[in-house]
């Protein structure tokens, strides 16, 4: 890791990006820029098939050579800054506000095999070890942008958190982030259930016939296996990332072979994300559908 990087790192666990001011604009540009690159050269290392990795590079090379930091820009103008600049849309600009907001980002982390969103809750005033695991493992969110959605809908139902801690930690990442309004309405489309369904069959056929990449999570992986298989695809308009479950009560289940992760993008918007099983009762019983549709 570079001096920047650590930089850049401790920096921003220490107070809200925005409020930090540094002289090494230069510097938190590269390393965002730098995160970005690394992102779209992971993207073709596990077959993505280069349009969207190009998108990453080029939103790189466009965050290097910004006059400004990008941790200004969003404190003086928030997302809908970042979204103005040339070739950042909205997804990469709620990627961006994460990596200035907390020191990672869930994206990059997820196909490094690093991901821990328990831990990237905890970078949230309010949010403690506890509640961050009942985050991640009871509400199913797995990034801030996900936990911001599911607090504006009022869509979350967590022990121990009630009204006013919910108003509390919207409020944190309201200053952390920027104002949400833009970046929520770009999150309003999803694929349909027969989209993502034949995107589940591919993954699975694929994986069966270890014709995908497979990453070393992190997480419940004390051997480091390197076990999780992971696709990169683009279908309709689309871009998905697909990979089986990792989560706790997947293991506790036995249900990692069964429940398929898929997160789905557009261009310019945030990323989605749902979970396709094998229904076990009920007139669907065998068969493949997407939780909650």
């Amino acid at each position: 890791m570079t001096t920047a990087s650590r930089d850049f790192r401790s920096k921003s666990a220490e107070k809200p990006r925005h409020q930090l001011s540094t002289p090494d604009m230069a510097g938190i540009n590269r390393t965002v820029a730098g995160k970005l690159r690394e992102y779209a050269d992971l993207l073709v290392q596990q077959g993505e098939g280069g349009f969207r990795s190009r998108a990453f590079q080029k939103a790189g090379n466009a965050v290097e050579a910004l006059p400004r930091g990008v941790d200004e820009i969003l404190a003086a103008e928030g997302r809908a800054g970042l979204v103005a600049l040339p070739t950042i849309g909205y997804g990469i600009a709620a990627a961006i506000a994460e990596m200035l907001a907390t020191g990672r980002w869930s994206q990059l982390d997820r196909l490094q095999g690093e991901f821990a969103p328990e831990t990237l809750f905890q970078t949230i005033p309010g949010i403690g070890p506890r509640l961050a695991r009942r985050l991640a493992e009871d509400g199913h969110l797995e990034n801030l942008a996900d936990l911001e959605y599911a607090l504006h809908l009022n869509d979350l139902s967590i022990k121990g958190i009630g009204k006013r801690r919910k108003r509390m930690i919207a409020d944190a990442l309201s200053e952390r982030l920027g104002q949400p309004s833009q970046i929520l309405i770009a999150r309003k489309s999803v694929p349909s259930v027969t989209l993502l369904l034949d995107v589940d069959r591919t993954y699975r056929e694929r994986a069966a016939a270890d014709k995908l990449r497979k990453i070393a999570p992190r997480r419940f992986n004390p051997n480091g296996e390197a076990w999780l298989p992971i696709m990169h695809m683009r279908r309709a308009g689309w871009h998905f990332t697909v990979h089986f479950s990792n989560s706790r009560l997947a293991h506790e289940l036995r249900k990692t072979r069964d429940w398929v992760i898929v997160h789905f993008q557009r261009d310019g918007e945030t990323e989605g994300r749902c979970t396709a099983i094998t229904e076990t009762s009920g007139p669907m019983m065998r068969k493949r559908v997407i939780r909650g549709r």
